[in-house]
């Protein structure tokens, strides 16, 4: 395990995070906290998964104690438009339909919310993406991924690790961690000032 200054709270019930983040050999514990996320309306959507990580994290101000907040968001852009997670079977099916055989961009927003030297605490975020190819994709494939997999806890109604990334994900331009939710290799860098060596 990699050992920090700070208790490390992961921000985020995603199990895909959770499970990223012990690969990875953090420990840490998790809390979340209830977050409004609406974004302007005139935001440019590559402002807005950061943005959200940072709403995140900004629940955790008014109580903040000598810790590592870290908060995520992602979203999934086809044609300038975010695709949010599925509200019902149908909108998960029209999701995958219109990624079907197209390419489209993931981009994970990342938070961390951290003591300062002045003593304030001080919030630094980034984001990463992904560009994803998807094969065409049969409406069998479909029915059968939204039956056996239920993907609506995810953006764009896909998880990459699940069968129709197994299946349909021809190309990965940039982290495949980005596209499942996190950019552990930046999360790392972000956390490795804090990092205690033996």
């Amino acid at each position: 395990m990699l050992s920090l200054r700070y208790p490390l709270v992961l921000a985020s019930g995603s199990p895909r995070r959770k499970q990223l983040m012990t690969d990875a050999g953090f420990r840490f514990t998790i809390e979340t906290r209830p977050t409004d996320e609406c974004f302007p309306d005139d935001m440019p959507v590559d402002e807005v998964a950061e943005y959200l990580a940072r709403q995140k994290a900004e629940q955790f101000l008014p109580d903040f104690t000598a810790s590592l907040v870290l908060c995520a968001d992602t979203v999934v852009i086809l044609d300038g438009q975010i695709m949010n997670k599925p509200q019902d079977e149908a909108d998960a099916r029209r999701m995958l339909q219109a990624l079907s055989g197209r390419t489209h961009r993931v981009r994970t927003g990342v938070c961390l919310l951290a003591p300062a030297t002045a003593g304030n605490p001080e919030l630094v975020s980034f984001t990463d993406e992904t560009i994803v190819q998807f094969a065409t994709l049969s409406d069998a494939e479909i029915a059968y991924y939204i039956r056996e997999c239920k993907p609506f806890d995810k953006a764009g109604s896909y998880g990459a690790q699940d069968f129709i990334g197994l299946v349909g994900i021809t190309r990965l331009d940039g982290s495949f961690y980005t596209v499942m939710g996190l950019p552990t290799h930046l999360v790392y860098q972000a956390l490795k000032p804090y990092e205690v060596y033996p």
